[in-house]
């Protein structure tokens, strides 16, 4: 299995595809490279795919981070590990907060940005960063049903729920700790990397409003607003993600 040695952590990524430009792909709280499967098989063909488990989910060594700096670096680590001079940067919620960061931060690394469900600030709920600590079961509960569009199907909420369940209680707050922290209302029209947006209509988490502030103050970004489809809109509208995600490579 692929693995990276990162600040004396083993880090875990899935790879997919041999030529064409690096393609960084980062999930969000709680989850792992699994989440991008869909959009690494739609990609690997004109495209070097790779997906992270973050420190702490999935494969990867705990213990994870919390905050969005701390993860730049883990990815930045994993670019210079896999020879990535650059490459786009692909990130849904926290993924995109990271994006983002390392687009203001490194900018000689990035290619592009693909911002999937995410915002230039994204607070938590406080019952939600003491619930996953607290009362683990029924935060999970409530997370998924704030991610998907309801009414969900059930084999759906089941998988999305055990994936959740998987990852360590501590590791999620440290990721939403890390969301909370973030903010880059003030600096995001420093953003000059090429830039697709991604959000779902029906997002209740980083609704349409947030993604729309990202497109109106990065220049020359292009907006995609998908239909029937929640805070997870690459997997519940996979295909209308893959396509935009295909031109938008295809552009660059």
């Amino acid at each position: 299995m692929p693995f990276a040695t990162i600040h004396h952590q083993k880090i875990y990524y899935a790879r997919q595809g041999e030529r064409g430009m690096p393609v960084l792909f980062v999930h969000g709280s709680g989850a792992n490279h699994l989440v991008w499967g869909m959009q690494m098989r739609a990609l690997g063909d004109s495209a070097q795919c790779v997906s992270i488990d973050l420190p702490g989910h999935g494969k990867s060594d705990l213990p994870g981070c919390d905050s969005v700096e701390s993860y730049c670096d883990v990815i930045l680590g994993l670019m210079d590990a896999l020879g990535f001079e650059r490459a786009v940067i692909v990130g849904h919620s926290l993924g995109g907060a990271i994006a983002q960061m390392l687009a203001l931060s490194q900018r000689d690394r990035i290619a592009g940005l693909g911002l999937i469900g995410t915002g230039a600030r994204l607070r938590v709920h406080p019952a939600a960063l003491e619930g996953i600590l607290n009362d683990f079961e029924n935060t999970v509960r409530l997370i998924v049903e704030s991610t998907y569009v309801q009414p969900m199907d059930a084999s759906l909420r089941k998988l999305a729920e055990e994936q959740l369940r998987s990852c360590p209680g501590i590791v999620t707050h440290g990721d939403l700790s890390a969301c909370d922290k973030f903010d880059v209302i003030t600096r995001i029209g420093e953003i000059n990397v090429p830039t697709l947006i991604i959000g779902g209509k029906q997002d209740a988490m980083t609704p349409p409003k947030y993604s729309e502030y990202l497109a109106a103050h990065i220049a020359g970004s292009r907006l995609e607003l998908i239909d029937n489809a929640g805070h997870s809109v690459a997997i519940e509208q996979a295909d209308a993600v893959n396509r935009a995600l295909v031109e938008f490579m295809r552009r660059l």
